[in-house]
């Protein structure tokens, strides 16, 4: 395994769905890379793996990506992996992978859970086509700009927020979209608490205001 780069995806909630191939490589490569060192002991622990960890974020991407690619360059192996699902869907990383593969370095991509395929599968939805926007500026009038642009496109359309703006995020949409467009709130995904609310915008938004919802969700709107 020396000189190699695993993209390692792990569960979006519930270990259960760690695949055996991902036990094994993170088990078997040299370190890990990681983006918080506290998601990442939980999840080894869980597991009873121990390695050295190395954390690779947005405040030191450039910096560590060098570090980390000298240490693969001299032998080493190595598993990236992210909070949670799949690593590199708006998460770093893209810079050490792009070093790898300018290198010749071996970068082996390790499948597993991602919340977007689980939200897709159990939306009701079709999909045989979709426009993934991923994570929207935290600015609301940018905001208002990527969903203005975003209306123009008539494609089921993907959006990832943060658990505190999902009645923030439902009320833009309205007012930019319709408040009766079709959206599904793929909520808690692979957790206890998992729940699909499908139905029009100003349905789902009430449901959202009435139980107060707050936990990690996938936004579908289909704007076919």
């Amino acid at each position: 395994m020396n000189s190699k780069l695993f993209i390692v995806s792990t569960p979006i909630g519930n270990y259960d769905d760690i695949t055996l191939r991902a036990i094994n490589t993170l088990k078997e490569v040299d370190f890990i890379i990681c983006e918080e060192y506290k998601e990442a002991r939980r999840l080894l622990a869980h597991f009873q793996i121990a390695k050295e960890l190395i954390s690779l974020n947005e405040h030191n991407e450039e910096e560590t990506s060098q570090e980390i690619f000298q240490k693969i360059k001299n032998g080493k192996s190595a598993a990236l992996i992210s909070d949670c699902g799949t690593p590199l869907f708006s998460d770093p990383g893209t810079q050490l992978v792009q070093m790898c593969i300018n290198a010749k370095i071996e970068v082996v991509p390790v499948p597993g859970a991602s919340s977007i395929m689980a939200a897709l599968v159990g939306s009701g939805l079709k999909f045989d086509k979709f426009y993934y926007a991923g994570w929207l500026s935290p600015k609301s009038d940018l905001r208002r700009k990527e969903l203005l642009k975003l209306k123009g496109i008539r494609e089921l359309i993907i959006l990832m927020e943060t658990p505190y703006r999902l009645i923030t995020i439902l009320n833009e949409i309205s007012k930019v979209f319709s408040p009766k467009i079709e959206i599904v709130v793929a909520f808690d995904l692979t957790l206890p608490s998992e729940k699909f609310y499908r139905g029009t915008l100003l349905e789902i938004l009430e449901i959202v205001e009435t139980k107060k919802l707050k936990g990690e969700f996938v936004l579908l709107i289909n704007n076919k």
